[in-house]
């Protein structure tokens, strides 16, 4: 098993975060890692994403959401293959500062599975899930209101 995880600091409550991530069909506008993304956020049912890692090749993937606690938690699994081979259990995390008005974002996936030493090209995903982080910062902070 391996683990790759990336944490930002967002100047926006969890809800506002919330809002703009499960906003599949803006990810074309704002998203480097996921410009692509379909589907609905509730447990059982399938994604369709599309990921261009940094500097390797991207990827389809229809993963099944398997947590959706809003607006502290989402998490889905994808596969390759069948089960064991490469499994990838994303999650994302929104924890509210003591303030209330800011967020802890994380993204954490673990891989597991068979293929995963042939296929994962950690250092991608890692400079991905950096990436995505840091633009969904930017465009939650962009449109956020002015504070008196």
């Amino acid at each position: 098993m391996r683990t790759i995880e990336s944490t930002i600091e967002i100047d926006a409550p969890p809800e506002r975060v919330w809002e703009e991530l499960t906003d599949f069909e803006e990810y074309v506008e704002w998203n480097p890692f996921i410009p692509r993304a379909s589907g609905e956020a509730r447990v059982g049912h399938h994604l369709t994403i599309k990921i261009e890692p940094p500097g390797a090749r991207e990827f389809t993937s229809t993963p099944t959401v398997t947590v959706v606690d809003e607006p502290r938690r989402l998490a889905w699994l994808g596969r390759v293959g069948l089960p064991h081979l490469f499994d990838g259990r994303h999650s994302f995390h929104l924890e509210p500062l003591a303030d209330g008005d800011r967020t802890r974002f994380r993204q954490h996936e673990v891989f597991g599975g068979v293929l995963v030493p042939l296929l994962l090209r950690e250092g991608a995903i890692q400079r991905g899930f950096d990436a995505m982080n840091a633009a969904l910062k930017r465009r939650i902070e962009r449109k956020a209101p002015a504070k008196a």
